[in-house]
């Protein structure tokens, strides 16, 4: 004889396929679930890791945007002291320069000439005088032009002081100069 099963076995059997079904769409669910907090997590962890790296750079590059500072002012400092320590250097150099210059300037004039102001600025010398005649002013300036630590003589006013002609007054303006040495002859070469 057959066997009649009268139990709704196939009813039973699509309840428990659904059961299973949504067992497992739970499980799903909850490892989908668990996986994205996961990430999030980790992301988030990654983000603010940069973000620390990022205030530690940006703490640093201030520290260092201030030592540039500092280095630029310790620069500027350093080329006035070199522009100072230039000037002093040239002063130093042109010191023994005015004891040669006076000597030069009495060295030079003639007889029958008087001086009776000098003027310096720079590297040119206004001398003022008194001169018995022309000639004697020619002289001057050939002898300053013939000098070492003097040059190019320029008469600038010449006039005669006496009626006869004889005595004039002079303003003359020469180069303060300096020897050539070796070195500067060697170059010239």
């Amino acid at each position: 004889m057959a066997h009649i099963n009268l139990l709704p076995w196939r009813e039973e059997l699509r309840k428990e396929k659904t059961k299973q079904f949504w067992t497992m769409t739970g499980l799903a669910l909850m490892l989908t679930g668990s996986i994205i907090v996961l990430i999030h997590m980790n992301i988030s962890r990654m983000i603010d890791h940069q973000k620390n790296r990022n205030s530690i750079l940006t703490t640093e590059i201030k520290k260092l945007d201030v030592q540039l500072l500092k280095i630029k002012g310790l620069e500027d400092t350093k080329a006035k002291l070199l522009s100072r320590m230039e000037i002093i250097q040239s002063l130093q150099q042109k010191r023994p320069q005015i004891v040669h210059l006076f000597d030069e300037i009495v060295k030079t004039m003639p007889e029958g000439l008087h001086i009776t102001e000098i003027k310096q600025s720079s590297n040119n010398i206004t001398i003022n005088g008194i001169a018995e005649s022309n000639g004697r002013v020619s002289a001057y300036m050939r002898n300053i032009d013939a000098s070492e630590w003097m040059t190019k003589p320029k008469l600038q006013v010449i006039e005669s002081t006496r009626k006869d002609g004889r005595g004039s007054k002079f303003i003359l303006v020469a180069q303060q100069s300096a020897p050539k040495t070796d070195e500067d002859k060697a170059e010239g070469l």
